[in-house]
């Protein structure tokens, strides 16, 4: 048995099994642990889907206090191995099929990895006795938002879209092991992220690679559904907050308070690039594409402490320079089956306007 970073007074930071840890947001969650808690120790485990990158973790593959595992949230043998082997004091689930419109085109895959993952981690971690479970989840899971308001705590779930579907699927069942085994769980639901290492089948890196290649920027429908705009890394920042400080039980909104229309995020980034509108091409739109997303993170301000510290402005800025910089990366996880991917969703799909 392997004891996880010995001589640490906080038992619950001394050992975390992050899952999808080669991910976006669990690749900048892994690095905001190292650079943040240098003690801590982390067990990553990943199966290495075409979204998770070993390259995203550059040198913290190298830290002894970094265990990779390639393999997956279903495997209950597997992760009831880890949990034993290294103690484990708290999980962090970030693994999850995350793109809507992968879930329309192949939903299965969404429910075995979504459902069936969180629910084999939930009762392997009551099993092992872990201290601290955090899913997490997203703003979707509630559905969509007219043109005022903002998504509480308290908006009752209506997910829209098989992937919705199984993030809230996932949260209930969250909940229903504290609720049913006193669990000590948190949920945090995030608006749109945005940052280094994001597949680009996610909008800004799409629009990014896109329009450096001089190639048309896929735009849906109108344009105009509006997202809120949180920078990973302060998403990262919140979720340490909550699972240090969060209350068992309870669930935190993450947003960025940067509400925009997709067609404006693609104006800024040309207008940044130095490329001209004339590459927006307007396609089909999304089946059941939900208009309207905004959170209040009121709650996650009083409760943790936690505020964003990037500004729209900064991390778009970053955003784009970081893309800028990497094109080894974005050559690696461009090539190959992400190219038939790509032609699949836009390659054939009819003018909308």
């Amino acid at each position: 048995m392997i004891r996880c970073g010995k001589g640490l007074t906080d038992m619950r930071n001394r050992c975390i099994l992050v899952t999808g840890g080669a991910g976006f947001i669990g690749s900048n969650f892994v690095r905001f642990l190292f650079e943040t808690e240098p003690a801590i120790e982390v067990v990553n485990l990943d199966a290495l889907t075409y979204a998770g990158n070993l390259a995203s973790l550059g040198d913290c593959l190298n830290r002894p206090r970094h265990h990779f595992v390639r393999g997956s949230i279903t495997n209950a043998e597997l992760v009831r191995l880890l949990l034993q082997q290294y103690t484990v004091d708290g999980i962090v689930n970030f693994a999850a099929e995350s793109h809507v419109d992968r879930s329309i085109t192949g939903p299965q895959v969404f429910i075995e990895t979504n459902v069936k993952g969180t629910l084999t981690l939930l009762a392997e971690a009551r099993t092992a006795g872990v201290a601290r479970f955090l899913q997490v989840s997203t703003d979707e899971v509630y559905g969509s938002l007219g043109q005022t308001g903002a998504f509480t705590e308290t908006t009752p779930l209506s997910p829209n879209s098989p992937y919705s579907a199984s993030k809230a699927a996932a949260d209930h069942l969250v909940h229903a092991y504290h609720h049913t085994h006193g669990m000590d769980t948190i949920i945090t639901r995030c608006s749109n992220n945005y940052g280094p290492y994001q597949f680009p089948e996610k909008l800004l890196p799409l629009m990014i690679m896109n329009a450096r290649r001089d190639r048309p920027l896929p735009v849906y429908g109108d344009g105009l559904h509006v997202r809120d705009w949180l920078y990973v890394r302060d998403h990262c920042a919140a979720i340490w907050a909550a699972y240090q400080r969060g209350k068992p039980g309870e669930v935190y909104n993450i947003g960025g308070s940067n509400e925009m229309t997709n067609l404006d995020i693609v104006r800024l980034l040309l207008a940044r690039l130095g490329k001209p509108e004339s590459l927006i091409t307007y396609v089909q739109d999304r089946p059941g594409h939900d208009r309207r997303y905004a959170i209040d993170a009121d709650k996650a301000r009083r409760e943790l402490g936690w505020e964003p510290a990037v500004t729209f402005e900064q991390g778009i800025a970053a955003t784009v320079e970081w893309y800028q910089g990497n094109p080894a990366w974005l050559e690696e996880v461009t090539s190959g089956a992400y190219q038939a991917y790509y032609e699949k969703m836009y390659g054939n799909r009819d003018r909308a306007g």
